[in-house]
């Protein structure tokens, strides 16, 4: 039986990540949004470009939730972008009815499903798509520390002008303001960045990561990032469907692990065909330790005005 991904939403993020899982052959890929039209319009012109690239994957465009029915995976992306001058948290109401409304109908047709979301502010969307779908927790992931470790790698590439492919790096906590990087934690080659450049440019590429969504926000007025974040998508989609373990950052729902309880915080995980086969926790200094928590309350703060 064919592996089937369903994306909600057909916007820049959406149709991206749907490009990129077709592309792969990792997947159909049903891609569903309120407006009528889009879906079908860019599920059929990614479908036409299937003999070009050489890929057999089957591409929907639709309306209807009944054709996402039986997803493996279903990625949440729908929600209202941001606009210059707008922070995540102003996001909040608007996206959590969003969420609630798209993750009823989710469950509706995909109970077996795994969920990741997209959508912002990221923690505050997953949490709510935990707590409406009834989902073990395992099976709800947020995406955001793939993309902002992304970000600290592409960054650390540049200033050390080496290949992205010799840089790792780790990004924690919530996606925003408070996320927590860490430089010792970040290698080039196996070499900890510590010991490649000075304190204060790493302070400088930490604080430009923290800023990295901001930043395409204003230079691009009119919308948001898209292209890394929609791979950072396939990267978790990729890890599941091929059960890789691969251990990535993503916001996990944690129950005592690195001090933090009922909330979903970003930290290092294994993942596989289950979704989240497991947290990796790392020992962090008290200053590491610190910012994660003052990460988590930000979090907690989002989570209790919605009540979830």
């Amino acid at each position: 039986m064919r592996r089937k991904v369903t994306i909600v939403g057909s916007g820049n993020v959406g149709a991206t990540a749907a490009h990129w899982i077709v592309d792969k052959e990792l997947a159909d890929v049903v891609l569903i949004d309120i407006v009528e039209g889009v879906p079908q319009g860019k599920a059929l012109d990614l479908l036409q470009s299937g003999p070009v690239e050489g890929f057999d994957s089957h591409l929907v465009g639709t309306n209807d939730y009944s054709d996402s029915a039986d997803s493996d995976i279903v990625v949440i992306t729908a929600g209202l972008p941001r606009k210059p001058g707008m922070s995540r948290d102003d996001l909040l109401m608007k996206n959590y009815a969003i969420v609630k409304a798209v993750t009823e109908q989710v469950v509706r047709y995909s109970p077996r499903c795994i969920l990741i979301v997209v959508s912002n502010p990221l923690d505050a969307m997953v949490q709510t798509a935990y707590r409406v779908s009834g989902f073990p927790k395992n099976r709800v992931i947020g995406m955001a520390g793939i993309l902002d470790s992304a970000r600290f790698r592409t960054f650390i590439a540049q200033e050390l002008s080496v290949s992205v492919e010799n840089v790792h790096a780790f990004v924690l906590g919530g996606h925003g303001d408070t996320m927590v990087p860490l430089p010792r934690y970040s290698t080039v080659a196996g070499i900890p960045i510590t010991e490649l450049m000075p304190p204060e440019r790493i302070d400088a590429l930490v604080q430009r990561t923290a800023n990295g969504g901001a930043e395409i926000v204003g230079l691009l007025k009119t919308g948001s990032a898209y292209y890394a974040p929609s791979a950072a998508v396939t990267e978790m989609v990729e890890a599941i469907f091929k059960d890789k373990r691969k251990i990535l950052p993503c916001a996990a729902f944690l129950e005592g692990e690195y001090g933090v309880n009922g909330l979903f915080v970003g930290v290092p995980v294994k993942l596989g065909r289950n979704g989240i086969e497991e947290v990796v926790q790392i020992k962090l200094r008290p200053e590491e330790e610190a910012a994660l928590k003052k990460s988590a309350a930000a979090v907690e703060e989002l989570v209790e005005i919605i009540k979830v």
